[in-house]
């Protein structure tokens, strides 16, 4: 069995929830479980790719600290990373004990947000622990509360062992009935970029300044200082470069934010058959907004769609996934 623990607190020495997690640890080990602990402050530029890391996990424990309210931000961009990059269809089959302790105030409210948040995503919540310690030599000098996280310890060993069953939540009810985001299907190289670079603003701005810059040495070059183009130009070039690409059934729409002479062009994909036209219909599975400048540049293949809406060239609603199958249904990088 693997348990996978997730300390979101700050890594301060007086903190009570590291000694309750080394004690967890220590009971697990004994129990012949292996333990792999991520603390969350020492990982806070790839929180984005931790998600990975619950594929071959048993169970997890999120463990936190409240110092003043809630169960603090490098926690909650863990939960989101876990909304927007996990694996749903795993993280229903994984147990987690949220275990919360507070210098102030609010460690119930804590677990039970842990626990809510959990259930959301779809995953099995069991019975963790909190506590309120205002002296952390208390908590490591006290036989008492090491006989608590012991046994409380092996009640979640025990559920995540049995795979004990654990009733339905009625937020997961909810969620379902209102929709819930898909998870984000990225390559290996996107979710490395993402681990690096997602929270490095300066990578950002220098590589969004590249690729203007780069954009604008092809235009000058090319002599395409102004745009002439139009929708009928552009929707011939579409139809000349398409490629099919099996399995691909979807509608996309491309507006143009900067000329309004300029009329949405939709294309209607379904397998091998495209209707590229003009228009603006409703129901389109992806909608995108480029100003006639990017969209040009990705015409001339000195531009992919996707390269495009990573710098923030274009604007995207939709599926990201059938953003990606663009670059492949149109083969514009080539002659």
């Amino acid at each position: 069995m693997k348990i996978n623990i997730y300390y979101g607190g700050r890594g301060i020495i007086d903190d009570p929830t590291l000694f309750v997690i080394s004690q967890i640890t220590t009971v697990l080990q004994e129990l012949n479980v292996k333990v792999q602990q991520y603390n969350l402050y020492e990982q806070r530029n790839g929180i984005t790719a931790l998600p990975n890391t619950l594929k071959d996990a048993d169970g997890i424990i999120l463990a936190s600290t409240v110092e003043w309210f809630g169960i603090g931000g490098y926690m909650m961009q863990f939960l989101d990373a876990c909304w927007l990059y996990g694996d749903k269809d795993r993280i229903k089959e994984i147990y987690m004990a949220p275990v919360v302790m507070s210098t102030t105030h609010g460690e119930r409210e804590g677990m039970m947000s842990l626990a809510a948040a959990w259930e959301m995503l779809g995953g099995l919540p069991c019975d963790g622990m909190c506590g309120y310690i205002a002296d952390t030599t208390k908590l490591e000098n006290s036989a008492e509360y090491a006989k608590i996280i012991d046994k409380k310890t092996e009640n979640i060993y025990r559920t995540i062992n049995q795979k004990m069953p654990v009733f339905p939540a009625s937020n997961q009810a909810v969620i379902n009935k209102v929709g819930v985001a898909n998870s984000i299907d990225l390559t290996p190289q996107e979710s490395e970029q993402l681990s690096e670079y997602a929270s490095d603003d300066k990578y950002v701005r220098k590589q969004k300044e590249d690729l203007q810059e780069l954009a604008s040495i092809f235009r000058d070059k090319m002599g395409q200082e102004e745009s002439s183009g139009s929708s009928e130009e552009y929707v011939k070039t579409l139809k000349k470069k398409f490629t099919p690409v099996a399995g691909v059934s979807a509608k996309y729409k491309i507006s143009f934010s900067d000329n309004a002479k300029l009329r949405p062009i939709i294309i209607d994909v379904d397998n091998s058959k495209c209707d590229c036209r003009m228009g603006d219909e409703e129901g389109c599975d992806v909608s995108l907004t480029a100003d006639q400048r990017t969209f040009e540049d990705i015409l001339g293949g000195r531009m992919t769609f996707q390269r495009a809406f990573m710098a923030g060239s274009i604007k995207l609603k939709g599926d990201f996934k059938l953003l990606r199958s663009m670059d492949q249904l149109f083969d514009l990088m080539t002659e």
